[in-house]
């Protein structure tokens, strides 16, 4: 099924090639409704597990262009969880503070604990996409040994080892670029421009960054090739359709958390003898 869209190291990713509005997996956007609605209900019960089996952690990290759709999947894909366990880490410009540290210093902050869920707005691949088309490590402090040439590459490498760190400390990193086309991107542009609830969502900076198309569609090509593997892998989502983009989404996370398979605690012996003997308490308070 959606195993079309993921990408584990094992082929290479050419953004030219694959379609933003596919339909493949379920042409039918009231079936498609109908089965994310399927897909939340399990998605709330398989995170109820996780959060008291307490084995082991995920993050969710969304990455796409302007207006592809990150906070409306969110929303959409994930209300239905309890908010025990679960939150949202959306990385916007690095503020000073973060900026003094290394790149990943305000990632590993937000990393889950065992039994929790973080969904990230944006992530550690900020540095490798708008990082990279504007260049930004040329005007950040650094030490003169640091190779301005090797920075990307280097960071690719760190972004690896630090996810590969995480799977084996028991967190899963599961990575979702929601692939728009330029066309649509302009439609929800005009739509936010022209339609007054939805002038909020646009700034002068969204059409500045659409300039760089070109060069963010190169970066988000070599980004997923290099940091495509089977402990993190990236999944490519046909994001034009919002309906379809959503289901497929679903889709991807339910399916990691049946594979993580949480259970419930096993209650011993000596615990049921325990509760019993709770229970002839309260039942005594009750008579009285």
């Amino acid at each position: 099924m959606y195993k079309n869209y993921c990408y584990d190291g094992s082929r290479k990713f050419d953004i030219k090639k694959v379609s933003t509005n596919e339909t493949s997996l379920c042409d039918d956007k009231n079936l498609a409704k109908e089965k994310l609605k399927e897909n939340s209900e399990e998605m709330d019960a398989l995170q109820q597990k996780l959060y008291a089996d307490k084995k082991e952690g995920l993050i969710v990290l969304f990455q796409a262009m302007d207006a592809a759709g990150k906070d409306g999947t969110i929303t959409h894909v994930l209300q239905n969880l309890s908010p025990h366990g679960v939150y949202e880490a959306a990385f916007k410009s690095p503020s000073s503070e973060e900026l003094a540290h290394d790149y990943l210093w305000r990632v590993a902050k937000k990393v889950p604990a065992k039994g929790e869920i973080a969904i990230f707005n944006r992530s550690h691949y900020e540095d490798v996409l708008i990082g990279k088309v504007k260049k930004l490590y040329e005007n950040q402090a650094h030490a003169e040994r640091i190779d301005l040439d090797k920075v990307i590459e280097n960071r690719y490498e760190d972004i690896n080892r630090f996810e590969e760190y995480l799977y084996r400390n028991n967190v899963r990193v599961i990575k979702i670029f929601l692939n728009v086309s330029k066309k649509e991107q302009a439609k929800r542009f005009l739509s936010r421009i022209e339609e007054p609830e939805k002038n909020w969502k646009f700034s002068a900076s969204d059409y500045e960054e659409r300039t760089y198309w070109d060069e963010y569609q190169q970066a988000f090509e070599d980004a997923v090739n290099a940091t495509s593997t089977s402990y993190a892998p990236w999944y490519v989502v046909p994001a034009d359709h919002k309906w379809y983009m959503r289901y497929v989404v679903s889709e991807i996370i339910t399916e990691t958390l049946r594979d993580m398979n949480p259970k419930y605690p096993e209650v011993t012996p000596e615990r049921l003898e325990e509760f019993e003997k709770y229970r002839k308490e309260i039942e005594k308070e009750l008579k009285k």
